[in-house]
């Protein structure tokens, strides 16, 4: 692949490029670029700013995407997720001055792409790793929550003070029922039943852009703005002029730790969603170009007036139903937008409020993952707790101390079990030269005085202590015990730590005069211990490729034993 295709992955989509792929982009990008509309504008008041910063936040990141990123399928643009984000950063600092949130909004945007970019630059895309997927689960069904009970001002027509939590924004509303404006309840709700019911009925009918032009035209025609319904108003138009955020040293810091989550969150956001079409059409995802292309969208999109954006489940999903081949689809999708905001907005002036808060609480409400803590449940209740908690810490104490306390969990987890890894005593299968774990395989043979052991991970500082102990127990139960064998097959690397802990148990070994014997120790590790003076001190003829010949070795160097005789030595879990 040339540098120009590595720098573009359009231009090598578009090896080969026919007319069905084209037809396929164009239907993609039209169809996206409609849907864009509404949700954009929707999903712009999640992050507190006039909804036509949703369409401008759906126009150059996508453009930008389409050129760098390697998802064929993937629509880049605002989500809920980055738009609850940013609310709970930018909010505190702004003091309710539209002016500076808007700014800190599109400042924090630069950040993100800085972020983004440079890690994909440093080949840093494994660390979305450390954010597990029970983790997010837990994280986005809380979220939603605070998402869906955000909108209820617009949903009720009453003014409710801004909250990331649902208790407070309930107690608010309870204490202003009498407020309550039936109108524009109905256009809500109504415009709930109509999306719930397209859905049903077609998901590729574009329910929101039907939702909008319905009570569009009913607020026109009854005058119901006249009537307390909250309108849109008057939506700027044209295309955004570029600008240069606030860039203070003040700002910067305060908004750095907000930075990190929302591109961490929304970098697992787009890559889950891009693997999944990637595997369904195989083609590779390059996880260091997806961070680069969303680094470059949102550091573009900073100066052109866009807030946060990164792909989208709903969208994505509408992409690929819609016939995208390529990355072509997102650049038609941008035309469309643009096309809107030159031509357009003023059509967008008797939109309801009511109903892009509908169509916010129908999307989110597909994000509260219940199916995925029935199946945790069943399959991994450990990871449930770790879901339930994230889940937990978020309603409780907020965004972005519920994602922290979430991370934070997870890399215990990974501590703890890289710390403990599995380890077994293993017997012969009978009629085989093949060593098993005796929990699991009651049947297989062993020797009272020759003992196999193997632990399952590297040998290094982490898992240094549980090999003493899976050694130190063998050699210490039974005093009949003359030799041990110990399966290093599993062992990909060994660290100094490691290579201390190994010296430690050949002494051990050799207080207890008991033989000690390697099998399976691969040509990095070996080479290691050659150096450290492991095998000198341990010798050469210990050393075998495969278990079986340690145990025969060890077999012919000690008393003979009857065969066939269970281990006393317990097992370790399995």
């Amino acid at each position: 692949m040339s540098f120009f295709s590595r720098l573009f992955p359009l231009a090598q989509q578009l090896t080969d490029y026919g007319r069905d792929q084209l037809r396929g982009d164009l239907s993609a990008g039209l169809t996206v670029g409609v849907m864009l509309i509404p949700q954009g504008m929707a999903y712009a008041l999640i992050a507190g700013l006039p909804p036509i910063y949703g369409l401008y936040a759906s126009l150059v990141p996508l453009a930008v995407y389409s050129l760098f990123g390697t998802s064929r399928q993937l629509a880049v643009g605002p989500v809920a997720m980055v738009s609850l984000l940013v609310a709970a950063a930018v909010g505190p600092l702004a003091n309710g001055d539209p002016a500076l949130y808007i700014g800190l909004t599109l400042l924090l945007s630069l950040m993100v792409g800085v972020l983004q970019f440079g890690l994909g630059v440093a080949r840093f895309g494994f660390l979305v790793n450390f954010l597990s997927h029970p983790v997010l689960s837990g994280f986005t069904s809380a979220a939603a929550l605070i998402i869906g009970f955000s909108q209820l001002k617009h949903l009720l027509g009453i003014d409710l003070p801004r909250s990331n939590y649902i208790h407070e924004i309930l107690w608010a509303a309870a204490g202003r029922v009498g407020q309550i404006d039936p109108l524009t309840v109905l256009l809500g709700v109504g415009s709930i039943l109509l999306l719930v019911g397209l859905r049903q009925l077609n998901p590729s009918i574009p329910g929101a852009l039907v939702a909008v032009m319905t009570t569009t035209g009913l607020v026109w025609a009854f005058g119901l703005d006249e009537h307390g319904v909250s309108i849109v108003g008057s939506v700027p138009g044209g295309l955004p002029a570029p600008s240069l955020p606030p860039l203070g040293m003040e700002n910067v810091w305060a908004l750095t730790p907000s930075a990190l989550a929302i591109g961490l969150v929304g970098f697992m956001e787009s890559i889950a969603v891009a693997k999944v079409y990637a595997g369904r059409h195989r083609y590779d995802i390059d996880a260091n170009q997806e961070l680069i292309g969303l680094g470059l969208a949102n550091i573009a999109g900073a100066f052109f007036s866009a807030y946060p954006t990164t792909g989208g489940f709903s969208r994505t999903a509408v992409n690929d139903e819609a016939g995208a081949r390529t990355t072509l689809a997102g650049l038609v999708a941008a035309g469309v937008i643009a096309l809107t905001l030159l031509l357009l907005t003023p059509l967008f002036y008797y939109l309801p409020n009511a109903v892009l808060a509908a169509i916010i609480m129908v999307a989110v409400s597909g994000l509260i993952e219940w199916k995925e803590a029935l199946h945790l449940w069943d399959v991994d209740r450990k990871d449930l707790g770790l879901m339930a908690l994230t889940f937990v810490a978020t309603l409780a104490l907020g965004i972005e101390e519920g994602i922290l306390a979430g991370v934070i969990v997870s890399l215990i987890v990974v501590i703890y079990q890289s710390s403990t890894p599995h380890t077994a005593i293993m017997g012969r299968l009978p009629g085989t030269d093949t060593y098993r774990n005796l929990k699991r395989n009651p049947e297989a043979l062993t020797q009272s005085n020759v003992v196999v052991a193997r632990m399952d991970a590297n040998l290094y500082f982490a898992t240094a202590s549980a090999f003493q102990d899976l050694v130190r127990r063998i050699d210490t139960q039974d005093p009949s015990l003359q030799a041990a064998v110990v399966d290093m097959y599993p062992v990909n690397r060994i660290d100094s730590t490691g290579v201390g802990a190994l010296k430690k148990v050949i002494e051990t070994c050799r207080r207890h005069n008991v033989a000690l014997y390697l099998a399976g120790v691969k040509g990095p590790v070996k080479d290691m211990l050659d150096e450290a003076g492991v095998t000198r001190m341990l010798g050469e003829d210990r050393f075998f490729f495969e278990v079986s010949g340690a145990v025969d070795a060890a077999e012919a160097d000690v008393e003979p034993t009857d065969s066939g005789v269970e281990s006393p030595l317990p097992d370790t879990p399995a």
